[in-house]
């Protein structure tokens, strides 16, 4: 396969810079000002949040106004993030995060330079240029001097084409499984009404009161003991919003005693301290965990007295505003993060529907997950196609 620099068919690569720094603040209406976090994972841009910059701002920082089918990709934070700009967004600008890599029309096809540089080969590229760094950051010079292949434009248009078709069915599929998510949570408030206004007068008992609370354990701790065992090891990245990743769960050296005392089991929901201040407090349920896996100490295990609170209908309190407002109330944040402690946790006021409500509640959840089941083995295997059709590709 034959390459070309990226820098050899841009017209320009280029970054933004923060409006503060040359002397203007953020307005609630204006000029559209993409960040990282404004991007998805699937190059959609989230409008809701853009920030906002004045027309002088904007004229001031002429040097990263945003095109039409200008690339943007994240050079720093969350690195590879790609977008495409598209004509409703504009007028708009960026800041620093973000490079922007400008094309001339017919030079390259803009879809396939974007597959190209979310790439496992441009990943390889610019993980190479920054080994031996904590935070990987990317230069514009690295940017310019990715190598992508060198094809003719029907051959890029024709790849550009396959991918979308499989990057269409994966988006289809986990817009059903927020649809799903939609449904479980209309359905919570059909039965159990508003968890703020509690207009159903539910009796409200503190988390404590129904729960055995604790928090893992430190990779770095010391032990006396010199027999120990090499068991799963859950970390904070593994517990999702609502769901467990075990693909990634590591594993740690740990003592019997450790190992009874922190083991996780079936139906034990799992909570993380800290995080961004809108996810505070997601919780997961152990549905079948690894054997002998324990948790890291910075996330909770709440263990369910089932004889009054079932977890699935716990997990889903979780996501509700009563839950969601406790914890921001009482949250200690810095620097955009939050993190609750024990205490603040087994303060948790929770209301309690009767548990042949709840039993109902978890029925429904089970109907649920079984569509969930079907449709998240179909999203695995679009997944997987797609891989694997980016590594014959792109190398």
């Amino acid at each position: 396969m034959e390459w070309i620099r990226l820098g050899d068919i841009a017209s320009k690569i280029t970054k933004g810079t923060t409006p503060t720094s040359v002397g203007y603040d953020f307005i609630e209406c204006g000029i559209n000002f993409v960040k990282v976090e404004s991007i998805t994972e699937n190059r959609k841009f989230i409008s809701s949040k853009f920030a906002h910059i004045s027309e002088e701002c904007n004229e001031k920082l002429n040097r990263s106004q945003l095109k039409e089918n200008d690339i943007l990709f994240s050079i720093a934070g969350v690195i590879g993030r790609t977008a495409i700009v598209h004509e409703d967004i504009l007028p708009a600008n960026t800041n620093q995060a973000l490079a922007i890599i400008r094309v001339p029309n017919g030079r390259i096809d803009y879809s396939f330079l974007a597959y190209a540089l979310e790439s496992p080969m441009v990943r390889k590229q610019y993980e190479k240029q920054q080994q031996g760094v904590a935070q990987i950051n990317v230069s514009l010079q690295n940017v310019g001097d990715f190598l992508i292949p060198r094809l003719e434009l029907e051959e890029q248009r024709r790849i550009a084409a396959t991918l979308d078709k499989v990057s269409d069915l994966i988006a289809k599929r986990r817009a059903q499984l927020d649809k799903l998510d939609l449904l479980v949570k209309a359905r919570f408030v059909e039965m159990f009404g508003d968890m703020v206004l509690n207009p159903m007068n539910w009796p409200e008992q503190p988390l404590e009161d129904m729960a055995d609370i604790v928090s893992g354990i430190t990779k770095g701790r010391k032990t006396k003991e010199t027999e120990l065992i090499e068991v799963p090891y859950m970390a904070v990245s593994n517990v999702k919003d609502g769901y467990i990743d075990w693909t990634t769960v590591k594993t740690i050296l740990a003592t019997k005693a450790e190992i009874e005392q922190y083991r996780l089991l079936p139906g034990d929901v799992l909570m993380t301290e800290g995080g961004d201040p809108d996810k505070l407090g997601r919780g997961a349920i152990i549905q079948q965990p690894l054997e002998n896996c324990i948790h890291q100490n910075h996330i909770f295990r709440v263990r369910l007295n089932e004889n009054i609170l079932l977890s699935s209908y716990f997990a889903e309190f979780l996501h509700h505003q009563k839950a969601k407002q406790y914890f921001l109330r009482c949250a200690k944040q810095t620097t955009g993060i939050a993190s609750i402690n024990m205490r603040q946790l087994k303060g948790l006021p929770t209301l309690v529907p009767p548990l042949d409500m709840q039993y109902e509640f978890k029925g429904y959840i089970e109907k649920v997950d079984r569509s969930r089941y079907i449709i998240s083995f179909s999203l695995e295997k679009l997944e997987m196609l797609r891989n694997a059709l980016m590594q014959q590709y792109f190398g």
